[in-house]
Protein backbone atom coordinates (compact mmCIF):
# COMPACT_ATOMS: atom_id res chain seq x y z
CA UNK A 1 0.00 0.00 0.00
CA UNK A 2 1.18 3.53 -1.35
CA UNK A 3 1.73 5.98 1.38
CA UNK A 4 0.78 9.99 1.27
CA UNK A 5 4.62 10.64 1.05
CA UNK A 6 4.94 8.32 -1.74
CA UNK A 7 2.42 10.89 -3.47
CA UNK A 8 4.06 13.96 -2.26
CA UNK A 9 7.43 13.10 -4.30
CA UNK A 10 5.80 12.01 -7.28
CA UNK A 11 3.56 15.12 -7.55
CA UNK A 12 6.63 17.19 -6.45
CA UNK A 13 4.62 18.92 -3.94
CA UNK A 14 4.82 18.88 0.47
CA UNK A 15 2.54 16.02 2.09
CA UNK A 16 0.53 19.15 3.07
CA UNK A 17 -0.50 19.89 -0.09
CA UNK A 18 -1.79 16.25 -0.87
CA UNK A 19 -3.66 16.39 2.37
CA UNK A 20 -5.54 19.45 1.57
CA UNK A 21 -5.73 18.49 -2.21
CA UNK A 22 -7.74 15.25 -1.26
CA UNK A 23 -9.64 16.92 1.28
CA UNK A 24 -10.47 20.40 0.07
CA UNK A 25 -9.69 20.36 -3.77
CA UNK A 26 -11.25 23.68 -4.57
CA UNK A 27 -8.43 25.61 -2.36
CA UNK A 28 -5.70 24.07 -4.18
CA UNK A 29 -5.02 25.53 -7.89
CA UNK A 30 -6.21 23.53 -10.91
CA UNK A 31 -2.26 22.81 -12.29
CA UNK A 32 -1.30 21.57 -8.60
CA UNK A 33 -4.39 19.52 -8.21
CA UNK A 34 -4.13 17.64 -11.40
CA UNK A 35 -0.30 16.85 -10.49
CA UNK A 36 -1.86 15.37 -7.05
CA UNK A 37 -4.77 13.55 -8.65
CA UNK A 38 -2.49 12.44 -11.76
CA UNK A 39 -0.01 10.68 -8.21
CA UNK A 40 -2.59 9.31 -6.51
CA UNK A 41 -3.88 7.49 -9.36
CA UNK A 42 -1.02 6.24 -10.51
CA UNK A 43 0.79 5.26 -7.09
CA UNK A 44 -2.95 3.46 -6.01
CA UNK A 45 -3.42 5.46 -3.13
CA UNK A 46 -7.24 5.04 -2.88
CA UNK A 47 -7.75 3.24 0.54
CA UNK A 48 -5.98 6.35 1.58
CA UNK A 49 -8.06 9.34 -0.04
CA UNK A 50 -11.05 6.66 1.05
CA UNK A 51 -10.14 7.21 4.95
CA UNK A 52 -9.26 11.32 4.67
CA UNK A 53 -12.44 11.41 2.90
CA UNK A 54 -14.27 9.43 5.50
CA UNK A 55 -12.48 11.91 8.21
CA UNK A 56 -13.41 14.82 6.22
CA UNK A 57 -17.45 14.62 7.45
CA UNK A 58 -17.72 12.13 10.62
CA UNK A 59 -21.76 11.21 11.39
CA UNK A 60 -20.67 9.95 14.68
CA UNK A 61 -22.64 7.08 13.63
CA UNK A 62 -21.52 3.40 14.33
CA UNK A 63 -23.04 0.52 12.58
CA UNK A 64 -23.51 -3.02 14.75
CA UNK A 65 -24.16 -6.25 12.60
CA UNK A 66 -25.75 -8.27 14.93
CA UNK A 67 -26.48 -11.77 13.76
CA UNK A 68 -29.23 -12.18 16.30
CA UNK A 69 -30.79 -9.75 18.04
CA UNK A 70 -32.84 -12.11 19.86
CA UNK A 71 -30.18 -13.96 21.27
CA UNK A 72 -29.57 -13.35 25.42
CA UNK A 73 -25.85 -13.08 25.33
CA UNK A 74 -25.63 -10.70 22.25
CA UNK A 75 -28.76 -8.32 23.94
CA UNK A 76 -26.10 -7.72 26.39
CA UNK A 77 -23.01 -7.22 24.16
CA UNK A 78 -25.28 -4.74 22.57
CA UNK A 79 -26.61 -3.03 25.97
CA UNK A 80 -22.59 -2.66 26.40
CA UNK A 81 -22.43 -1.02 23.15
CA UNK A 82 -24.73 1.58 23.57
CA UNK A 83 -23.80 2.96 27.05
CA UNK A 84 -19.89 3.16 25.61
CA UNK A 85 -20.99 4.78 22.50
CA UNK A 86 -23.39 7.26 24.03
CA UNK A 87 -20.64 8.40 26.53
CA UNK A 88 -18.69 9.40 23.87
CA UNK A 89 -21.30 11.35 21.81
CA UNK A 90 -21.93 8.70 19.09
CA UNK A 91 -25.44 7.01 18.25
CA UNK A 92 -25.64 3.24 17.49
CA UNK A 93 -27.35 1.54 14.30
CA UNK A 94 -28.23 -1.81 15.02
CA UNK A 95 -28.53 -4.39 12.02
CA UNK A 96 -30.22 -7.56 13.07
CA UNK A 97 -28.61 -9.86 10.18
CA UNK A 98 -29.50 -13.09 10.44
CA UNK A 99 -26.30 -14.10 9.47
CA UNK A 100 -27.25 -12.71 6.04
CA UNK A 101 -23.85 -11.24 3.92
CA UNK A 102 -26.38 -9.68 1.73
CA UNK A 103 -28.20 -7.35 4.25
CA UNK A 104 -23.97 -7.10 6.58
CA UNK A 105 -23.21 -5.63 3.22
CA UNK A 106 -25.53 -3.54 2.90
CA UNK A 107 -25.51 -1.47 6.00
CA UNK A 108 -21.85 -1.76 5.94
CA UNK A 109 -22.39 0.65 2.97
CA UNK A 110 -23.33 3.37 5.34
CA UNK A 111 -19.48 3.36 6.24
CA UNK A 112 -18.55 3.63 2.67
CA UNK A 113 -20.83 6.46 1.80
CA UNK A 114 -20.17 8.17 4.77
CA UNK A 115 -23.58 7.88 6.32
CA UNK A 116 -21.63 6.47 9.27
CA UNK A 117 -18.23 6.27 10.82
CA UNK A 118 -17.79 2.67 11.78
CA UNK A 119 -18.74 -0.91 11.69
CA UNK A 120 -18.50 -3.40 15.06
CA UNK A 121 -18.87 -7.17 13.49
CA UNK A 122 -20.08 -9.72 15.92
CA UNK A 123 -19.51 -12.55 13.51
CA UNK A 124 -16.84 -13.74 11.56
CA UNK A 125 -17.74 -12.42 8.04
CA UNK A 126 -15.86 -9.72 6.58
CA UNK A 127 -19.12 -7.15 5.08
CA UNK A 128 -16.53 -5.60 2.96
CA UNK A 129 -15.28 -8.88 1.39
CA UNK A 130 -16.53 -7.75 -2.04
CA UNK A 131 -14.41 -4.26 -1.65
CA UNK A 132 -10.81 -4.71 -1.12
CA UNK A 133 -10.63 -1.00 -0.50
CA UNK A 134 -12.90 0.02 1.57
CA UNK A 135 -11.82 -3.48 3.90
CA UNK A 136 -8.28 -1.83 3.87
CA UNK A 137 -9.16 1.29 5.06
CA UNK A 138 -12.44 1.79 6.57
CA UNK A 139 -12.93 1.70 10.50
CA UNK A 140 -14.40 -1.59 11.69
CA UNK A 141 -13.51 -3.73 14.99
CA UNK A 142 -14.56 -8.01 14.89
CA UNK A 143 -15.99 -8.68 18.25
CA UNK A 144 -17.25 -12.31 19.60
CA UNK A 145 -17.18 -14.23 17.00
CA UNK A 146 -13.71 -13.59 15.27
CA UNK A 147 -12.99 -14.23 11.42
CA UNK A 148 -9.78 -16.06 11.55
CA UNK A 149 -7.28 -13.77 9.57
CA UNK A 150 -9.37 -10.52 10.42
CA UNK A 151 -8.55 -7.75 8.35
CA UNK A 152 -9.28 -5.25 10.86
CA UNK A 153 -8.93 -5.15 15.12
CA UNK A 154 -10.67 -8.18 16.91
CA UNK A 155 -12.01 -8.85 20.11
CA UNK A 156 -12.32 -12.35 21.84
CA UNK A 157 -12.79 -15.04 24.31
CA UNK A 158 -10.80 -17.73 24.26
CA UNK A 159 -13.20 -20.15 24.06
CA UNK A 160 -11.13 -23.33 23.57
CA UNK A 161 -9.30 -22.95 27.15
CA UNK A 162 -12.73 -22.18 28.38
CA UNK A 163 -14.31 -25.60 27.08
CA UNK A 164 -11.47 -27.49 27.85
CA UNK A 165 -11.71 -25.76 31.91
CA UNK A 166 -15.45 -27.20 31.63
CA UNK A 167 -14.78 -30.49 30.17
CA UNK A 168 -12.10 -31.10 32.82
CA UNK A 169 -14.72 -30.07 35.86
CA UNK A 170 -17.05 -32.87 34.99
CA UNK A 171 -14.26 -34.80 34.36
CA UNK A 172 -13.00 -34.43 37.71
CA UNK A 173 -16.30 -35.35 38.92
CA UNK A 174 -16.10 -38.78 38.26
CA UNK A 175 -17.90 -38.05 34.51
CA UNK A 176 -16.56 -40.26 31.18
CA UNK A 177 -19.30 -40.19 28.58
CA UNK A 178 -19.34 -36.56 28.09
CA UNK A 179 -21.58 -35.76 25.28
CA UNK A 180 -21.69 -32.37 23.92
CA UNK A 181 -24.02 -30.55 21.72
CA UNK A 182 -22.31 -28.19 19.42
CA UNK A 183 -23.57 -24.89 17.50
CA UNK A 184 -23.53 -23.80 13.70
CA UNK A 185 -20.95 -25.78 11.90
CA UNK A 186 -18.83 -23.18 10.16
CA UNK A 187 -19.19 -20.96 13.53
CA UNK A 188 -15.29 -20.60 14.77
CA UNK A 189 -17.26 -20.99 18.13
CA UNK A 190 -18.35 -23.88 17.81
CA UNK A 191 -14.87 -25.19 16.20
CA UNK A 192 -12.76 -23.73 19.24
CA UNK A 193 -15.57 -24.83 21.94
CA UNK A 194 -15.31 -28.24 20.48
CA UNK A 195 -11.56 -28.22 20.15
CA UNK A 196 -11.41 -27.88 24.19
CA UNK A 197 -13.98 -30.52 24.66
CA UNK A 198 -11.57 -33.03 22.48
CA UNK A 199 -8.39 -31.52 24.31
CA UNK A 200 -9.67 -32.10 28.00
CA UNK A 201 -10.91 -35.97 26.91
CA UNK A 202 -7.70 -36.75 25.06
CA UNK A 203 -5.40 -35.10 27.99
CA UNK A 204 -7.79 -37.78 30.56
CA UNK A 205 -6.89 -40.44 28.25
CA UNK A 206 -10.66 -40.76 27.36
CA UNK A 207 -11.79 -41.21 23.23
CA UNK A 208 -13.76 -38.95 21.91
CA UNK A 209 -16.92 -40.68 20.74
CA UNK A 210 -18.57 -39.60 17.85
CA UNK A 211 -22.29 -41.06 19.51
CA UNK A 212 -21.46 -38.29 21.68
CA UNK A 213 -21.73 -35.42 19.48
CA UNK A 214 -24.83 -33.70 18.46
CA UNK A 215 -25.55 -30.99 16.42
CA UNK A 216 -27.13 -27.54 17.58
CA UNK A 217 -27.23 -24.11 16.49
CA UNK A 218 -27.37 -22.21 19.53
CA UNK A 219 -30.98 -22.29 20.00
CA UNK A 220 -33.02 -23.78 22.73
CA UNK A 221 -34.66 -25.70 20.22
CA UNK A 222 -31.75 -27.28 19.23
CA UNK A 223 -30.79 -27.60 22.81
CA UNK A 224 -34.20 -29.61 23.08
CA UNK A 225 -33.55 -31.82 20.29
CA UNK A 226 -30.01 -32.94 20.66
CA UNK A 227 -30.79 -34.16 24.69
CA UNK A 228 -33.77 -36.13 23.35
CA UNK A 229 -31.10 -37.66 20.61
CA UNK A 230 -28.23 -38.20 22.96
CA UNK A 231 -29.91 -40.03 25.75
CA UNK A 232 -32.45 -42.13 23.56
CA UNK A 233 -28.76 -43.67 22.44
CA UNK A 234 -27.85 -47.02 23.05
CA UNK A 235 -25.19 -45.86 25.87
CA UNK A 236 -26.28 -42.07 26.96
CA UNK A 237 -24.02 -39.76 28.31
CA UNK A 238 -23.76 -39.23 32.37
CA UNK A 239 -23.38 -35.10 30.95
CA UNK A 240 -24.37 -33.02 28.41
CA UNK A 241 -21.87 -29.67 27.70
CA UNK A 242 -23.44 -27.33 25.95
CA UNK A 243 -21.95 -24.91 23.86
CA UNK A 244 -24.18 -22.29 24.62
CA UNK A 245 -26.48 -21.89 27.79
CA UNK A 246 -30.01 -21.21 25.52
CA UNK A 247 -29.12 -24.87 24.32
CA UNK A 248 -28.61 -26.07 27.96
CA UNK A 249 -31.53 -24.32 29.19
CA UNK A 250 -33.32 -26.23 26.01
CA UNK A 251 -31.86 -29.82 27.25
CA UNK A 252 -32.97 -29.04 30.84
CA UNK A 253 -36.57 -28.30 29.91
CA UNK A 254 -36.31 -31.99 27.59
CA UNK A 255 -34.72 -34.22 30.63
CA UNK A 256 -36.94 -32.69 33.04
CA UNK A 257 -40.27 -33.55 30.57
CA UNK A 258 -38.84 -36.70 30.37
CA UNK A 259 -38.66 -37.60 33.83
CA UNK A 260 -34.25 -37.39 34.72
CA UNK A 261 -33.08 -35.98 37.08
CA UNK A 262 -30.51 -33.17 37.01
CA UNK A 263 -27.69 -33.25 38.48
CA UNK A 264 -28.49 -36.87 40.35
CA UNK A 265 -29.57 -38.72 37.08
CA UNK A 266 -27.46 -36.69 34.26
CA UNK A 267 -25.10 -33.28 34.46
CA UNK A 268 -25.81 -30.53 32.07
CA UNK A 269 -23.34 -27.60 31.63
CA UNK A 270 -23.31 -24.45 29.17
CA UNK A 271 -21.42 -21.74 28.15
CA UNK A 272 -22.22 -17.64 28.26
CA UNK A 273 -23.73 -17.15 31.78
CA UNK A 274 -26.99 -15.63 30.09
CA UNK A 275 -28.73 -14.07 33.32
CA UNK A 276 -31.37 -16.80 33.27
CA UNK A 277 -29.03 -19.11 33.76
CA UNK A 278 -28.67 -18.89 37.09
CA UNK A 279 -32.42 -18.86 37.54
CA UNK A 280 -33.09 -22.45 35.72
CA UNK A 281 -34.32 -25.57 37.45
CA UNK A 282 -31.35 -26.49 39.02
CA UNK A 283 -28.96 -23.07 38.16
CA UNK A 284 -26.85 -24.15 35.28
CA UNK A 285 -23.03 -24.76 35.44
CA UNK A 286 -21.90 -22.68 33.22
CA UNK A 287 -18.75 -20.32 31.35
CA UNK A 288 -19.04 -16.63 31.49
CA UNK A 289 -17.60 -14.24 29.72
CA UNK A 290 -18.08 -10.27 29.87
CA UNK A 291 -20.93 -9.74 27.45
CA UNK A 292 -20.91 -6.28 28.35
CA UNK A 293 -17.23 -5.61 28.53
CA UNK A 294 -17.06 -7.15 24.64
CA UNK A 295 -19.69 -4.06 23.92
CA UNK A 296 -17.55 -1.33 25.63
CA UNK A 297 -13.93 -2.18 24.39
CA UNK A 298 -15.99 -2.90 21.15
CA UNK A 299 -16.55 0.91 20.81
CA UNK A 300 -13.41 1.93 22.63
CA UNK A 301 -11.56 0.39 19.67
CA UNK A 302 -13.45 1.41 17.22
CA UNK A 303 -13.26 5.35 18.24
CA UNK A 304 -9.58 5.10 18.69
CA UNK A 305 -9.81 4.20 15.07
CA UNK A 306 -12.17 6.79 13.84
CA UNK A 307 -10.87 9.29 15.73
CA UNK A 308 -6.37 8.15 14.57
CA UNK A 309 -5.68 7.18 17.89
CA UNK A 310 -2.82 4.30 18.62
CA UNK A 311 -4.52 1.12 19.61
CA UNK A 312 -2.91 -0.41 22.95
CA UNK A 313 -3.30 -3.98 21.33
CA UNK A 314 -4.91 -4.68 18.23
CA UNK A 315 -6.13 -8.49 19.13
CA UNK A 316 -7.63 -8.50 22.50
CA UNK A 317 -8.41 -11.47 24.25
CA UNK A 318 -11.03 -11.28 27.65
CA UNK A 319 -11.31 -13.03 30.17
CA UNK A 320 -13.61 -16.34 31.68
CA UNK A 321 -15.01 -18.07 34.01
CA UNK A 322 -16.18 -21.27 35.32
CA UNK A 323 -19.08 -20.71 37.35
CA UNK A 324 -20.26 -23.44 39.30
CA UNK A 325 -23.74 -24.56 40.06
CA UNK A 326 -26.64 -27.09 40.76
CA UNK A 327 -26.72 -28.39 37.51
CA UNK A 328 -23.56 -30.64 37.44
CA UNK A 329 -22.60 -33.25 40.30
CA UNK A 330 -20.24 -36.40 40.64
CA UNK A 331 -21.29 -39.22 38.09
CA UNK A 332 -23.83 -41.52 39.45
CA UNK A 333 -22.65 -44.64 37.22
CA UNK A 334 -19.50 -43.70 35.16
CA UNK A 335 -19.22 -45.74 31.83
CA UNK A 336 -16.36 -47.49 31.64
CA UNK A 337 -12.79 -45.88 31.56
Amino acid sequence: MSSIREVARLAGVSVATVSRTLKTPDVVSPGTREKVLAAVEKTGYRPNLMAVQFRARRTRNLVVLVPKIANTFYARVISGIQLAAQSRGYGVLLCNTQGDEAMEAQYARLVSTRQADGVIQLRAHDPFADDAAASASLPMVNACEVMDDAPCPTLKLDNRAAAREMIEHLIAMGHRRIAVIKGPRRSPLTRDRFDGYRDALEAAGINVDDSMLCPGDFSPQSGYAGARALVERANPPTAIFCESDEMAIGALQWLKRAGLRVPEDISVAGFDDIEFASYCDPPLTTIAQPAETFGEIAVEMLTALIEEQTLSSVHRVLPYRLVIRDSTAEAASPGPR
